[in-house]
């Protein structure tokens, strides 16, 4: 079973519906908000876990691979992922997540921590509950609550923890360092407990206008564009509608829900609580169009420094201009694992309606699938 999350147009993002432009912002004579003053390897933190590589003036992380995630690694990318945290914070209300909330927790896995904050803010959220953060680099703090602990590690490798072990699993914008989803969503299957969820929480790149204020010469579409084909060239797409549901549907989740969070670009929306989301995905673009593209512009499709930091720096410039009204998606989607009982009464019910053809049974799972957005 799937279904839009009950919340989405109301309670989280204001994933549907249109927001609205505060007029004061278009009515003012200036044109931009500047000028109107707004094989698994775990291990301790060896030497090699520590060596990076230089490009475009940031750090990129080289341990696993050089092109292992092409996002840098550095002091101020963290900073841009705790503002982040804070603007998701903001876009749920307060909540760290949007599935339903664990009962007694023990074990709680944060896939791809990052800065670690997630990780630390639950586990302050559940003082009884080991919260474990693993990532491929190790940028988290030292000083961090009791019951949290950060390890290196690469999702996409075979996992080293047991069957059934964790009681939530949190998985947040991974998409650019992820070549093989339904290996990692198979992994964090078995090792979730029966019952127990798993969230995907992912950002895309393709910028939206409920008015129309951006067209197809937009250096914001143009950016999407270019950083969109680089990634299909690796072989990871940016997310977009369905494709968190379709991965949870594959690797046998169930009760799958989803919600579309809008992360709007600037103060230019009446709503007061939107507004202020704006101002803070504002201060983090300023490094989020490098961070995000960079490596791959000039990595990938073999631009200059200079052609890929224009193709950047356009792209911000045009977030300020007062007469755009933009915003990208940001989505969530969420399955549990199905108990023991119901995983065998699952697997009865199909190969009891599992019907003679098979094309007629993929035909059903793609207008189940069509139907949930």
């Amino acid at each position: 079973m799937m279904s839009s999350h009950p919340a989405a147009g109301h309670g989280h993002g204001n994933g549907h519906g249109n927001i609205e432009v505060d007029p004061i912002w278009d009515n003012d004579d200036d044109s931009t908000y500047e000028s109107a003053g707004s094989g698994t390897s775990i291990g301790s933190i060896t030497h090699s876990i520590h060596e990076y590589v230089f490009e475009n003036g940031r750090r990129y992380h080289t341990y696993f691979g050089v092109d292992k995630y092409i996002i840098p690694t550095d002091e101020q990318e963290r900073d841009r992922l705790d503002l982040n945290h804070e603007v998701l914070l903001q876009q749920l209300r307060g909540e760290l997540h949007g599935a339903p909330a664990p009962k007694e927790p023990k074990r709680i896995l944060d896939v791809g921590t990052g800065s670690g904050i997630w990780a630390i803010d639950m586990a302050e959220k559940y003082p009884d509950c080991e919260v474990l953060g693993i990532d491929l680099s190790p940028i988290q703090p030292n000083w961090v609550p009791p019951n949290c602990r950060f390890e290196i590690d690469d999702a996409e490798e075979e996992w080293i923890h047991v069957d059934n072990s964790f009681d939530f699993i949190h998985m947040r914008n991974l998409n650019q360092g992820i070549s093989h989803w339904d290996h990692v969503l198979s992994e964090a299957y078995r090792c979730a407990k029966p019952g127990t969820y798993l969230e995907l929480s992912e950002s895309g790149q393709k910028f939206y206008s409920d008015d129309g204020s951006i067209s197809g010469s937009s250096a914001m579409l143009s950016f999407t564009q270019k950083l969109g084909e680089a990634m299909l060239r690796i072989g990871r797409p940016p997310m977009s509608d369905g494709m968190q549901e379709a991965m949870l549907m594959r690797a046998g989740f169930v009760d799958i829900h989803s919600f579309t969070l809008k992360m709007v670009m600037g103060p230019w929306p009446k709503d007061a609580r939107m507004k202020k989301i704006g101002i803070m995905n504002w201060a983090q673009s300023e490094s989020a169009f490098q961070a995000y593209s960079m490596a791959a512009l000039t990595r990938i499709l073999g631009m200059s420094y200079e052609e890929a930091d224009r193709i950047c720096r356009e792209a911000l410039d045009e977030t300020k201009n007062k007469s755009k009204h933009v915003y990208l998606k940001h989505y969530v989607a969420y399955g549990r694992k199905p108990a023991g009982d119901e995983r065998n009464t699952r697997k009865r019910k199909a190969r009891e309606e599992s019907p003679d053809s098979g094309d007629s049974g993929d035909s059903g799972k793609g207008s189940t699938l069509r139907g949930v957005r």
